[in-house]
């Protein structure tokens, strides 16, 4: 169901359907394009829509547990001196990131890797750049007793706190209306990935895909093909385009040579210590990637350019021409979506 609609079955009806990003095209253009469009059915039958939704069997989610999660995520009394929220790393308003390098935590000390954005997180594989959290109800706990992200010293302190608010009193009861102690960490993970769960973001790629031709232009199909036969498709692949899988960052160059990295990151190995496990990353989702500079997993690259040149050098040791690395990024341009604007902001009180 997810995969590419065969084009030369399309019925006429979806021409000139698309949004109003659509591109209107000479007939030569067109002609073009078809081809372009025959060319993808045929040869990239792996290609996947975003889904509708990212579902937890395990983490039902209703409106109540989404409005506290709504509302923590944008609480700032989740950080020990109450400057910082999940927001303020992850900003809904920026498409999820704040664009820093690495990211001030609640005394202002930053951090040694870069925020990666929060959005369609949910369908990743794992979360974090080395891949040590499982899912987001795992991973929601984890930057609140960071001592350097928001600094909360215990989860007993931080039931504490909350419990001593009316407000969140009134949420967490109505999100789990079956526990006499509703208030607790667990459920905090449980709302805050749940609200985060609600954060997916379908673009013209995907209504490409659902069979809308003129979804993308001419350019940006020409990059989906280079894309997927200079090899970048190997990890970056299913519905995030990434997201799926950890790699070693410098596959043929070490990373930092490319980069200008100051600090060089062992990735996985400095949970695990193991040898292999060095340099090893999460390969990020392309969803929004036009959006959300700077680049890798120590924001070490502000330029989308720059930053698929090196991937193309380091992972492939390929040398993309001009012609290749404009349609590229044109293509990666094409996989932005919108926030929902009622997420943008937190909930009235």
């Amino acid at each position: 169901m997810n995969k590419i609609v065969p084009f030369l079955i399309i019925p006429l009806v979806l021409i000139g359907c698309s949004d109003p990003k659509s591109f209107e095209v000479n007939e030569t253009e067109a002609r073009e394009s078809a081809r372009y469009d025959l060319a993808i059915t045929q040869k990239m039958k792996q290609l996947k829509r975003l889904p509708y939704q990212a579902i937890n069997p395990e983490n039902e989610a209703t409106d109540e547990k989404i409005k506290l999660g709504h509302a923590l995520y944008f609480e700032n009394e989740l950080s020990l001196e109450g400057n910082n929220s999940c927001n303020s790393c992850h900003d809904l308003a920026a498409f999820g990131v704040d664009n820093l390098p690495t990211s001030p935590g609640d005394a202002g000390e930053t951090g040694d890797r870069n925020s990666p954005t929060v959005l369609n997180a949910a369908l990743h594989s794992s979360q974090f750049w080395d891949g040590r959290a499982k899912d987001l109800e795992e991973q929601a706990g984890m930057p609140i007793m960071n001592p350097v992200e928001m600094a909360i010293p215990s989860e007993q302190f931080l039931v504490d706190r909350l419990t001593t608010n009316e407000y969140y009193q009134e949420l967490f009861k109505k999100a789990f209306p079956n526990e006499e102690n509703p208030i607790s960490y667990t459920n905090l993970r449980k709302a805050i990935a749940v609200f985060e769960r609600q954060l997916l973001t379908p673009s013209r790629y995907d209504a490409y895909l659902k069979g809308d031709v003129n979804a993308l232009s001419v350019q940006e199909k020409k990059g989906l093909m280079s894309f997927a036969s200079v090899g970048c498709m190997t990890c970056h692949n299913g519905a995030l385009l990434g997201g799926t899988m950890l790699q070693k960052f410098g596959v043929h160059k070490d990373y930092w040579t490319l980069t200008g990295s100051k600090h060089i990151d062992l990735g996985k190995a400095s949970q695990t210590g193991e040898e292999y496990d060095k340099y090893v990353f999460k390969v990020p989702s392309l969803r929004n990637i036009a959006k959300t500079a700077p680049y890798f997993h120590d924001g070490s690259v502000k330029d989308l350019s720059e930053a698929v040149k090196i991937m193309a050098d380091a992972q492939l040791n390929y040398k993309l021409s001009e012609d290749e690395l404009s349609n590229i990024v044109a293509f990666l341009g094409a996989l932005t979506g919108e926030v929902p604007v009622k997420y943008q902001t937190a909930p009235s009180r």
